[in-house]
């Protein structure tokens, strides 16, 4: 099971000692694959675009059970990975700027 988790410091599976004896612990750790997120960047945008990719192209289907759910993931994650799939950022500060001047307060020359 994959585990997004960000750069806070606070945020570590430590916190799984807090609420179960080590052993427990331990074993629930164990399933995790950490996932570090950017110290910089929009990484929750990139995730947020991963999913409606995924959605527009495998879970606009019937799918008939959990297998085939997982077989039809599995490909689709396989073949993002293998076309070393990235964003591209089109939103630069200038058009932010632009499309979002309300925002930005005026400052006296």
């Amino acid at each position: 099971m994959g585990l997004v988790r960000d750069n806070l410091h606070v945020h570590t599976l430590a916190v799984l000692y807090l609420a179960f004896p080590p052993p427990e612990s331990r074993r629930i750790a164990q399933k995790f694959d950490l996932h570090y997120t950017p110290k910089h960047g929009s990484w929750l945008n990139m995730c947020e675009i991963e999913w409606a990719v995924l959605a527009r192209r495998c879970l606009g289907q019937r799918l008939p059970d959990c297998l085939q759910v997982e077989t039809v993931l599995d490909a689709w994650e396989e073949q993002r990975n293998q076309a070393h799939t990235s964003v591209t950022w089109r939103f630069t500060t200038e058009t932010a700027r632009t499309r979002l001047a309300r925002l930005y307060p005026e400052l006296p020359s």
